[in-house]
């Protein structure tokens, strides 16, 4: 069994609205289809998706089989109702350290980690063999990688993760 973590396309940012309600950018269909005719991913997996728009379109896109969606595969919860300018540095505090909300209104990322991981280990078991494919999000998916793999959470990987792109665990 080879586990495949996709993820999600470019979204369409919308300041005003939380990003787990943002919609998937149709300019980012081209790359999700280069995604989908690379030949990286494989054929008659099961699929599952994070409930989330951006990412559950994405799957759409990219096959032709029926997508499960998956609640405890969203990303990690931003609740915060401001925006924050240097993402990247508040998502880094995150990592630094995990059982603390890093900016107001977010989820604790060791809290994310152990939705993500509860949610994934049944679907590992339930297929067995079998490859599975998970669309979902940067930042959930490199916990997860992190967890399923005994590792430290690789920051560098998910600051190169291109939307949409793809990890391969296992196999």
């Amino acid at each position: 069994m080879t586990l495949f973590l996709v993820r999600h396309g470019r979204p369409l940012v919308d300041r005003d609205r939380p990003a787990h309600a943002w919609e998937l950018d149709p300019a980012a269909y081209d790359d999700i289809w280069a995604l989908r005719e690379s030949g990286r991913l494989p054929r008659g997996a099961a699929w599952f998706s994070s409930p989330e728009p951006k990412a559950l379109a994405t799957a759409e896109l990219l096959t032709d089989s029926e997508v499960g969606v998956v609640d405890g595969l969203r990303e990690h919860r931003r609740e915060s109702t401001e925006w924050v300018e240097d993402f990247e540095d508040a998502v880094r505090r995150a990592f630094a350290v995990p059982d603390a909300a890093a900016v107001p209104g977010w989820e604790p990322l060791a809290d994310c980690r152990d939705r993500v991981v509860a949610a994934v280990e049944p679907l590992l078991a339930a297929y067995g063999d079998e490859d599975v494919v998970l669309v979902g999000h940067g930042t959930a998916w490199t916990v997860l990688a992190a967890a399923l793999t005994g590792t430290e959470p690789d920051l560098e990987r998910w600051r190169a993760w291109a939307m949409p792109d793809l990890l391969v665990v296992g196999g």
